[in-house]
Order: C-alpha cells, then sequence, then structure tokens
C-alpha cells in the first residue's frame, strides 16, 4: 500500500520532476549507464591479451619482469571485472523496467545470447580469474597459463555474445513478426543467421580492437610514468616496449577495418552515414576533414553552410560507394522517419577518428623511438604517452555513440521505433528520478574504481622508490603445487 505522504510529495513535485519524457529519461539512462560499464567491459576485453602474454612468459622464462607485469594487471583486471559485474546487471533489469514493449517484441532473439553470455562466458572468466589471483603456487606451471587462456577466453565470449544481440538490433535478420496473444512479436526463425547477421563481424572485430587500442594506451601510460619515475626499471620498460609494437598495429588496422566498416553502414544505414557527415541534401557528399562551430547554433545543429570546414570534395561519396566520387547519398531530409539526433552523431565520429589518427601517430613515434634506440629516454613521448593513456576510453565511447545514437529512431533497425519499445506504465516522473539515481550511483562507483587504481598504482611508485623492482613474496599463502 502507498504511503500517502509519498503520495502527496510525488503529486507535487511532479509537474518539477516530469521535465523529461519517458523514452528521453530512459535513453539517458541506459546511455549514461553503458558509457561507464563499456569500460569496464572493454578493459576486461583488451587487458586479457596482455594477461596471457605476461603469464606465458613468466611461465616460459620465469624472469620477474614479467612476474611483476602478471601481478600488477591481474590486480588491474579483477577491480574492472568486478565493477564491470556491478554496473552491468542492472542493465539488463532496464530491458524490463524501462523498455518492457522492446523486451515483449524481442525476447525471444535477445534473450538467449544475454543468457548464455551469463553461464557460457561470465563464469567461464570467474572461475579461472580466482586461480589466477590466489593459485599462483597451488596450480602448476601449465595450468596457470592455462587458466589466463581461458579468461580471456571468457572475456572474448562475453563480448562475442553482447554483441550479437546488438548487432542483431542494427541488421536482424533470422526471424519473423507473428502475433501471439494480440502482440507483435519477433520470432526467432534462424538462429545462425540471426546470431551471424551482416552486422555482427564488423562490429566485433572493430569493438574487440577498439578494446585492445584503449588498454594498450593505459598500459603504455602507466608505464611511460614509471619509466619516467624510473629510467632503470626493467619492469616498466618491457612493458613499454611491447606497448608502443602493439598501439601502432593496432590503431593502423583500425583505420583500415573503420574504413571498409563505414561503407557497409553507409550500404545498410544510410541514415546513420549521413548523420555522420551531417549530410541533409540529396547528391554527392563531402568530407569534412576539419569541422569548427561557429556559434552555439553550429554545435547543436552541424550544417554544411554554418561551420567553418575543411573538406575534400567528393569523398564521402568516394567512401560510401567504395571507389565512385559522384555517387548519390541520400541526405537526411529525405528519409521517411526522424533524423536521429545529428551533433551527437557528427561530433562524436570525429573525435573517435581524430583521435584514431592520434593513436597511429603515438605507435608510430613509439616504434621509432624504440628501432632507433632511446625509447625510455624521449621526455617528450612519455608525457605524451601519459596524457593520452585515457583517451582511448574517449574515442571508444564515441565510437559507441555513433553505433547506438546513430540508429535512432530505430531501436530494432525497420522494425520498432524506440519511442514504441519503451514500458507503457513508466511516467516522465519515475524515469527522470531513476535517471538521477543511476547518474549519482554510476558516479560513485566510478569514483571508487579510480580510487582503487590509485592506490595500485602508488604501491607500484612505493617499490620504485625504494628500488625494488621484484617480489619475492608469494602472492597468497599456499601449497607446492606437488601437493
Amino acid at each position: 500500500m502507498t504511503d500517502p505522504t509519498v503520495t502527496t510529495v510525488m503529486t507535487e513535485l511532479g509537474p518539477w520532476l516530469a521535465f523529461l519524457t519517458p523514452e528521453l529519461a530512459s535513453r539517458i539512462q541506459f546511455g549514461w549507464a553503458i558509457t561507464i560499464h563499456i569500460i569496464f567491459a572493454a578493459l576486461s576485453v583488451g587487458l586479457a591479451p596482455f594477461l596471457v602474454y605476461f603469464t606465458v612468459q613468466e611461465v616460459r622464462t620465469g624472469k620477474e619482469r614479467y612476474v611483476r607485469l602478471r601481478k600488477f594487471w591481474t590486480k588491474i583486471f579483477a577491480v574492472g571485472f568486478i565493477m564491470g559485474t556491478v554496473t552491468g546487471i542492472p542493465m539488463g533489469f532496464m530491458f524490463g523496467t524501462n523498455f518492457g514493449a522492446f523486451s515483449t517484441v524481442a525476447g525471444e532473439l535477445i534473450g538467449g545470447p544475454l543468457s548464455f553470455e551469463a553461464k557460457m562466458a561470465f563464469f567461464l572468466e570467474a572461475v579461472f580469474l580466482g586461480i589466477l589471483l590466489f593459485g599462483r603456487d597451488r596450480v602448476s606451471d601449465w595450468f596457470y597459463a592455462l587458466s589466463s587462456v581461458m579468461v580471456a577466453l571468457g572475456a572474448w565470449l562475453s563480448a562475442f555474445w553482447i554483441l550479437v544481440v546488438n548487432s542483431w538490433m542494427q541488421t536482424p535478420r533470422g526471424y519473423e513478426i507473428v502475433m501471439e496473444d494480440g502482440v507483435q512479436i519477433a520470432q526467432l526463425t534462424d538462429p545462425l543467421a540471426a546470431f551471424f547477421n551482416p552486422r555482427f563481424p564488423w562490429m566485433y572485430v572493430h569493438m574487440q580492437n577498439a578494446a585492445i587500442i584503449s588498454v594498450t594506451l593505459l598500459i603504455v601510460g602507466i608505464a611511460a610514468y614509471f619509466v619516467w619515475k624510473n629510467r632503470d626499471s626493467d619492469v616498466w620498460k618491457t612493458a613499454l616496449r611491447v606497448g608502443v609494437v602493439v598501439l601502432l598495429l593496432t590503431s593502423m588496422f583500425q583505420a583500415i577495418h573503420g574504413d571498409m566498416y563505414g561503407r557497409h553502414v553507409a550500404e545498410t544505414q544510410p541514415h546513420k552515414f549521413a548523420a555522420m557527415e551531417a549530410h541533409y541534401e540529396t547528391g554527392s557528399a563531402d568530407l569534412h576533414v576539419v569541422a569548427i562551430p561557429t556559434d552555439l547554433e553550429s554545435i547543436t545543429d552541424p550544417r554544411a553552410d554554418n561551420l567553418y570546414t575543411i573538406s575534400i570534395p567528393h569523398f564521402a561519396s568516394f567512401l560510401a560507394s567504395g571507389g565512385d566520387p559522384n555517387a548519390e547519398v541520400t541526405g537526411l531530409n529525405d528519409f521517411e522517419y526522424d533524423s536521429p539526433p545529428v551533433a551527437w552523431v557528427f561530433w562524436s565520429f570525429r573525435i573517435m577518428v581524430g583521435l584514431g589518427f592520434w593513436f597511429i601517430a603515438l605507435g608510430a613515434w613509439g616504434t621509432y623511438r624504440l628501432w632507433k634506440g632511446g625509447l625510455a629516454d624521449d621526455e617528450r613521448l612519455l608525457k605524451a604517452l601519459m596524457v593520452s593513456s585515457p583517451l582511448g576510453f574517449v574515442a571508444l565511447i564515441t565510437g559507441w555513440y555513433v553505433a547506438e545514437i546513430g540508429r535512432q529512431p530505430w531501436i530494432i533497425q525497420d522494425v520498432l521505433k524506440t519511442s514504441d519499445g519503451v514500458s507503457p506504465p513508466v511516467t516522465g516522473t519515475e524515469a527522470t528520478l531513476t535517471l538521477v539515481a543511476f547518474v549519482v550511483g554510476y558516479i560513485l562507483l566510478f569514483s571508487v574504481f579510480l580510487y582503487v587504481l590509485k592506490r595500485i598504482i602508488d604501491e607500484e611508485a612505493q617499490r620504485h622508490e625504494v628500488g625494488i623492482e621484484e617480489d619475492d613474496r608469494p602472492d597468497s599463502p599456499g601449497v607446492p603445487a606437488d601437493d
């Protein structure tokens, strides 16, 4: 039974709180939650290959530098895994609380993959992460190395199933719309076509590589910090050498893959491609290499005639068509449905691409210094790497905005609009209140993560101050593997 006092307060505050529609508040809430969650998801995915490398090298060589790197990054991975779990679980409930109509329509398509993600990937990752954290002296070397591989497999399987769901929403296949109890639902008819829809391979490769780039920048940024403090640190010079090479290779691959991915988007979601270039009138499209807003309206409503741009004529048409500079690109004004929030898509795309080219430059700079010698002595490079350490996650988040906001007004492309997917009973006041709660809660959670991360880095810094390069203490009290 509802407390009459609460009812009175809600009635009085309602007109003030209901300034957002249920759809907009629900979209912002889910977008905010995934903005924080995706950092931890990417941390797990991107760090997993490095954990495998450091662990296998430790087992193979027995060198203390790999012991130190494995210990340090396993701690970071564990903290990110915990925070990813805490921030990810509420998002599953939002499908029911905020997007109940969507869940009714698509439940048969999204329920299976989300369940597989929990049962097949999450538990696999969790079990073997426990061995990585506490089992170094309890299991044999080969099994410990295998555990790192299984942790990585769990992280990448988790991303696989999540992106199966998201890519299906972008390019739905393998279903038919049927009536059930007077309600239209999407019924699964071909699991392989649904799971391996046209968008999935593009999205999976691009997202996984973006996660590796983000974590690589974090690794080289932290490594640069420790090398800057202690130029004789063999441990962190090792991480720095590995990191700059990986950064160059992955960032160059991302640029090539992104170009091909863009053509796929132009073919399957032309309204998203038009929003990426703020292209309103159908015809040949220019590529705005540099776009600078001239006033506030230019930021919120970017158009070619209200921006200062440096553009390549017809080049967006060239990219969209795969070689024809005169190819026609449908403008936003000619679609039968509303445009996505163009400003978010347009500027997010430019931030992502601009940072991508900066990452290539950083990787090339670092690799060149490694080849010529003196990588650890280039102070400007070390400072650039330190400053750039969080930028991979910025690029990843803005890229995700392009993918998700650019799909609007569809929650399932050409099948269900976002406005029709919101839970009918949810009011603007309720959605706004939960939005505020999630913003505050997720800020607190992210602050806790940053605090713990700083503590881990500070502990490592203290070791450098006293010149300790290795740790003879076991990870935890235990018994020899032979026992």
